[in-house]
């Protein structure tokens, strides 16, 4: 799939993006099956969700949310990090599928090739109070009364 150069994508937002480096290279070259990725790192053009503010910082950069297929294993505490999004014509996703929160990501918006669909606020509410549970944000206490 060809990139677009450069993608003006906007929170809510599914794109194609591909996590592969050097963006030309559609997979890792055998020569160097680790290489840009290691481990369970993501390697590869698949669908993912932007949770970056439009405008933030000057850098054509965006912040992202793999998605990846749903799996029935994901609805157990083991798995909190996938939040499941059911296809439908307003995201176009394929199948339900799942925000993989754990793979957050910031990639420059040359990885970005095609707009998908779009996400609902709660969904994205959702996936944001996800992120701050697996980095461990909590909201500060509130003051006492006065």
């Amino acid at each position: 799939m060809p990139l677009a150069s450069p993608a003006r994508p906007l929170r809510g937002e599914i794109w194609w993006v591909n996590f592969n480096s050097p963006v030309t290279t559609p997979t890792p070259p055998a020569v160097y099956p680790q290489l840009p990725t290691t481990g369970s790192e993501i390697y590869k053009t698949r669908p993912a969700v932007v949770m970056s503010m439009p405008g933030l910082g000057y850098l054509d950069l965006a912040i992202v949310v793999p998605i990846t297929s749903w799996q029935p294993k994901f609805q157990t505490n083991q798995y909190f990090w996938m939040v499941k999004l059911i296809a439908n014509s307003t995201n176009n996703l394929d199948n339900d599928s799942a925000a993989n929160v754990f793979q957050i990501k910031s990639v420059s918006t040359l990885r970005f090739a095609q707009k998908k669909g779009i996400l609902t606020t709660a969904q994205m509410d959702l996936i944001a109070t996800t992120i701050a549970v697996c980095i461990g944000y909590q909201l500060p206490a509130a003051p006492p009364p006065r």
